[in-house]
């Protein structure tokens, strides 16, 4: 019976492929909608990189449906990997080096920065929210490496990114209110290739950022802080 219920799975996946895939000549170009998006892109949405006027507005709600997904991830590994608090009278764990100490005291707020810049110039540049968040996370990973000891400001980091993710809402919920759909770009989009330009797309940018950078640094410190 099993294998029956497996063979028509299989043919019923194989027949869907084909039609869709079947009426799709080798070689031709169908691909409208990757199309209008190179060709209307920067009109329409006032971002010079295309893709992040595809990630964020075009298909903006696959984009939330990702920072779901990252948040769940991040709930998970705090859940599996909740350990007690230490014990005050437990030795504690040895620093790195003075050179390695000098070095992440000069490079952190430059790590920081850096996370900053790539997720507030997403729409002018290869980056984004996603991308910044991930540098920002990195410069706490080296706090951790250099002083085992050192711990995140769990209250500060869990309330970013409760607020960057209510943001990133409150924005799409802003779009259909102005009945242009969830996300849609209801600011002035500026001039093209300038800081302030293409409307909501660098404020979601920077709501991303915040909110991955502090989910990313709480996996960090959820697995640097196991005993």
């Amino acid at each position: 019976m099993r294998k029956a219920i497996a063979f028509l799975l299989v043919a019923t996946v194989g027949a869907a492929f084909y039609v869709v895939l079947g009426h799709i000549p080798f070689g031709e170009d169908k691909i409208d909608v990757a199309n209008h998006y190179i060709q209307n892109g920067v009109r329409e949405t006032g971002a010079v990189n295309i893709v992040t006027s595809v990630v964020v507005t075009y298909r903006g709600f696959d984009t939330l449906g990702e920072v779901t997904i990252l948040f769940i991830a991040a709930v998970g590994i705090g859940a599996v990997l909740f350990t007690e608090k230490k014990a005050r009278d437990e030795e504690p764990k040895q620093k790195a080096s003075l050179i390695v100490q000098t070095g992440t005291n000069l490079l952190f707020p430059f790590i920081l920065l850096t996370g900053v810049y790539v997720f507030i110039h997403g729409h002018l540049t290869p980056g984004g929210g996603f991308q910044g968040g991930a540098v920002i996370a990195s410069g706490y990973l080296l706090l951790y490496l250099t002083w085992p000891d050192w711990r995140i400001n769990r209250r500060r980091f869990n309330a970013v990114e409760s607020l960057s993710g209510l943001a990133f809402v409150v924005l799409g919920v802003l779009g259909i209110t102005y009945g242009m759909g969830f996300l849609a770009n209801f600011l002035p989009l500026g001039t093209p290739n300038t800081l302030f330009s293409a409307g909501i797309i660098p404020i979601i940018y920077i709501a991303i950022g915040l909110k991955v950078g502090s989910e990313l640094a709480g996996i960090v410190g959820n697995l640097m802080e196991r005993e």
